[in-house]
């Protein structure tokens, strides 16, 4: 069977299995652990980070609600710590699928991605708290199998993103845990990674054309505390809380959204001219230490950005 590499080292490739339904695709990632010094914010500050493929957030994995996900974990043999995966999205055995393992091994397993919508996915080795806020965190979006219906509408652009914490490069377990020497939300790795208007480091923002439908794949990989997301100068028109059509809200100007959990969130522009939105954590310390995206909506939006595999702009 030929494998073909995409970014991050993830391996993706079709087959049947027959101990699974039939006519079951059969989705094969494989992703390596790389403990590796990161930037965290656009200065140039780098922190000793532990990913998945060498980015923050992990890559994203993208399948079908009804597909076999066929996923392998390779713990780099270069590596410190022991490491693991937790797939929110699989329905298997903690102490099996998701057993941490060693430097230089690896761990392989299957699971059907039975339910649609956007999940997070996270280290669970011990400390727990200290590999999750050391940037090992992804999501994982189960399309439904239906596909677009009028309640859970085609977009124009998508983009995710990950909300997670920063904490002093010194900080123990311990003092993770307790939410101690905190420094910052880290948005997609970076503290403001797409607010050039509070940080003067920043060079990117999201972008849409005026009246696109823009889809927003948020999770919140903090440790402790909730996420308030909410568009500044916009309304959320649709949101799917755990991304299933099913779970549908109209007119929210605030998400709620847990630690661990993750929901999608439509905005649409006007039309008749540009404007700029900041999709922000309305919690003031997570909005002031790192928690602001701007999106802007002009007729010159770059027309790669939020279309088909870049959804994370880096």
């Amino acid at each position: 069977m030929k494998v073909s590499k995409i970014a991050y080292g993830i391996f993706i490739s079709l087959a049947l299995l027959s101990s699974y339904a039939s006519n079951a695709k059969v989705i094969t990632v494989e992703i390596p652990v790389i403990e590796k010094e990161m930037l965290v914010d656009n200065a140039g500050t780098k922190h000793n980070m532990w990913t998945y493929g060498g980015t923050i957030p992990g890559p994203v994995v993208r399948v079908t609600e009804g597909d076999i996900v066929d996923f392998s974990l390779l713990n780099k043999k270069s590596n410190k710590q022991s490491h693991s995966m937790d797939f929110h999205a699989a329905i298997v055995d903690v102490l099996d699928e998701f057993e941490s393992v060693r430097p230089g091994k690896r761990k392989d397993f299957k699971f059907e991605a039975k339910y649609p919508g956007v999940f997070i996915y996270h280290c669970g080795s011990e400390s727990m708290s200290e590999h999750i806020s050391r940037g090992m965190y992804g999501v994982i979006i189960v399309d439904p199998k239906e596909g677009y219906t009028e309640d859970f509408p085609k977009p124009d652009r998508e983009y995710v993103i990950v909300e997670g914490d920063l904490f002093e490069n010194n900080a123990t377990p311990t003092e993770i845990t307790n939410n101690e020497k905190w420094k910052g939300v880290l948005i997609n790795g970076k503290q403001f990674h797409y607010d050039p208007v509070h940080d003067q480091n920043a060079t990117q923002v999201l972008e849409s054309k005026p009246g696109e439908r823009v889809r927003i794949y948020f999770a919140n990989a903090k440790i402790n505390e909730n996420a308030a997301f909410h568009p500044i100068a916009g309304i959320w028109d649709k949101v799917w809380d755990n991304g299933h059509p099913k779970n549908i809200r109209h007119g929210i100007q605030t998400i709620d959204v847990a630690p661990a959990h993750a929901i999608i969130a439509d905005i649409v522009s006007p039309s008749d001219r540009p404007t700029n939105n900041a999709l922000v954590d309305h919690r003031m310390k997570s909005a002031l230490n790192g928690a602001i995206t701007v999106l802007m909506n002009k007729p010159d939006a770059d027309p790669k950005m939020g279309k088909g595999t870049n959804l994370v702009i880096n």
